[in-house]
């Protein structure tokens, strides 16, 4: 069992950064990829970016490349994705999402995620 906390979501104008933070507990962290997803209203929810077990795989959603960074820390039981130049269109409930099995890459499927934080909220402004 994995259990996830976010935080650090809030209200940002258009051009600006957040990070957020997701706290992991469970002994299978460190053997798993991570990921953070998004859904804004009415839409599904999706990838925005991806993590390997060792943090040497990353991947991201064709919309956040460039923008977007994740990283892990094993040691701090944490996921972080620092949100740069957001855009309105960013706008949504970040999910931090820990993989179902142990595996070597960067998983962007949903499917391959069985742990859910609560969500956080990320608002952009024009």
């Amino acid at each position: 069992q994995v259990q996830l906390v976010e935080s650090g979501g809030g209200l940002v104008r258009a051009g600006g950064s957040l990070r957020l933070s997701c706290a992991a507990s469970g002994r299978t962290f460190l053997s798993i990829p991570m990921a953070w997803f998004r859904q804004a209203p009415g839409k599904e929810r999706e990838v925005a970016a991806a993590i390997s077990w060792s943090g040497g795989i990353t991947d991201y959603a064709d919309s956040v490349k460039g923008r977007f960074t994740i990283s892990r820390d094993n040691a701090k039981n944490t996921v972080y994705l620092q949100m740069n130049s957001l855009e309105p269109e960013d706008t949504a409930v970040y999910y931090c999402a820990a993989g179902r099995r142990p595996v070597i890459g960067a998983p962007k499927l949903l499917s391959e995620y069985a742990y859910w934080g609560q969500g956080t909220q990320v608002t952009v402004s024009s």
